[in-house]
């Protein structure tokens, strides 16, 4: 998994190649800038600003290992409002999702988003449920999807480092410890590998784990 790109601009400065791309990002969060401070326009499926259509090359002009981080600076000088998110997303490729759902914290106040997490926790998109199980996933899921996301992680192979505020939210939570130890079981049973995080999550819980001394 790689680890959440810089999300300042100095740091992302530091990342880029040269001068061309740094003029491009430039121009790029000029655009955004201006389209935050526009009046907003009636909505329209067939038309985009022009920093959606930079948000969409930015891994062309910056590189595919900045572009996670070019976007979502992108995304937070735009401001853009909660449709043309959700759209961005729907019509965007896995890499503009993950931007958007990185961004969700610093953009959108509230559990009015949640729609989008879920859908990426319905992929098995690694990179998609790692950026899913972010700050805004912490602070709006519910704890029946909550706890799901956490196994969803597992399943995956996703590191439990990249769940916000796993401590916290596992703390004491007998439903996500019988769901961790039903979850070791059929694995178990199974002949399968129990996933090395699952112990970690279910000591966060308050419980001790029963599978297998062997395992």
């Amino acid at each position: 998994m790689t680890q959440t790109p810089p999300r300042t601009r100095a740091d992302v400065d530091a990342r880029l190649a040269d001068d061309t791309a740094r003029a491009w990002l430039d121009e790029a969060l000029a655009d955004a800038a201006g389209a935050a401070k526009a009046p907003p326009a009636a909505p329209s499926p067939y038309t985009a600003h022009s920093w959606e259509l930079r948000f969409a090359a930015a891994g062309r002009h910056c590189g595919q290992d900045n572009a996670d981080a070019v976007r979502t600076l992108l995304l937070v000088e735009a401001r853009p409002g909660l449709e043309t998110l959700t759209r961005l997303y729907q019509q965007g490729s896995a890499a503009e999702r993950r931007a958007v759902l990185q961004a969700l914290p610093a953009l959108v106040e509230g559990p009015y988003a949640v729609h989008l997490v879920d859908d990426a926790l319905r992929t098995n998109d690694t990179r998609l449920v790692s950026a899913a199980v972010g700050p805004y996933a912490a602070a709006h899921l519910g704890p029946h999807a909550w706890r799901h996301a956490v196994l969803k992680c597992l399943f995956t192979g996703v590191p439990l480092d990249a769940v916000a505020d796993l401590a916290v939210r596992a703390a004491g939570d007998a439903e996500l410890a019988r769901m961790l130890t039903d979850y070791a079981a059929e694995r178990s049973a199974a002949g399968r590998d129990i996933p090395h995080d699952l112990d970690r999550v279910l000591t966060l819980t308050g419980e001790k784990s029963q599978r297998p001394q062997e395992l």
